[in-house]
Formats: C-alpha cells, structure tokens, sequence
C-alpha cells in the first residue's frame, strides 16, 4: 500500500526523494514489468504537481509505440528524430523544453501541454524508449526534476527487462 499522506507537507526535493523510494519499493515486490512501469506513472502523477501527462513510449523497430501512461490520449506512435521524445531517442539526450511551442517539429499529442521533460531509457548501451512528461505550463520542469527523473529512470533499469515490454 502507498501512503501519500506525507507528501503534502513536503517541499519539491522531499517530494522526488520521496517518489523514488516508492518506485524502488514497488518493484522490488512485484515482478510484471508491465504491471510495475503502469504503477511507475501512477507514483510520477501521485507525487509531481501540475502535470498533465506522464507516461512511457517504448521503442519498437524503428519507432516509438505508446506505453502505460496517465493522461488524455496520446499519440500512438512516434518517429525516430521527430518531437522531443523522437529526438531523445536519436540524440539518447534529456530534453528538457521550456516551451515546446517553440520546439522544432513538436508533436502536439495534447494541445494543453506546454512544457515537456523526456529522459531517454538507456540500459547497457541500448535505447528502449522514453520517460516522458508533460506541463500545461510554460518553464514548468527544472534541473532539480531532471536531474531525479534520471535517477527514476536508473531505478527502473535495475528492475525492468525492457527486452520484454
């Protein structure tokens, strides 16, 4: 059982500190993958603030096929090099974008979004998809979120066979 009662009296970095955790937990007791990156986005949404999607995109062949998420629906399938989870893919960069109004080539799967923050999965040198994250607000992400989403990221990269998602 999760208990999101603490959260409400923690400042940001407690909140991400705090996030993590439960990450690690909930996947150091269950073993479906699936089940587990589901649960993923359901913490990520529990413990961020003024988010409106949040959500996975695994690599498949050549392009990116939409994974567990919560929010509106989304695209279904994304481009290598094309918006800012295909160019995290292609550059296997962090793309934290401030506006993405102003992102070449943004995708617009949720015209609410406004600001997004994608972290690539890389496990042993090989790209499985994205993390990615997205804000009604402009400038909404900061170093701070970028910096524990990775940590997120490694977290689920000890756990998840991403071969088999």
């Amino acid at each position: 059982m999760f208990k999101l009662d603490p959260i409400k009296n923690m400042n940001k970095e407690e909140r991400l500190k705090y996030m993590n955790l439960l990450l690690k937990s909930q996947l150091s007791s269950e073993k479906d993958d699936l089940a587990n990156l589901s649960n993923a986005t359901g913490i990520i949404m529990a413990c961020v603030d003024r988010l409106n999607w949040a959500g996975f995109y695994i690599l498949r062949e050549d392009e990116l096929v939409l994974g567990p998420f919560q929010g509106l629906p989304a695209c279904n399938r994304i481009e290598i090099g094309k918006g800012v989870c295909g160019t995290a893919v292609k550059t296997r960069m962090v793309q934290l974008v401030p506006d993405v109004h102003k992102f070449p080539g943004h995708i617009a799967c949720d015209s609410a979004s406004n600001s997004e923050l994608v972290i690539p999965i890389i496990k042993d040198n090989s790209v499985y998809g994205v993390l990615d994250l997205d804000s009604p607000e402009k400038e909404r992400f900061t170093e701070l979120e970028k910096e524990y989403f990775i940590k997120f990221v490694d977290i689920l990269n000890e756990y998840i066979d991403w071969k088999n998602i």
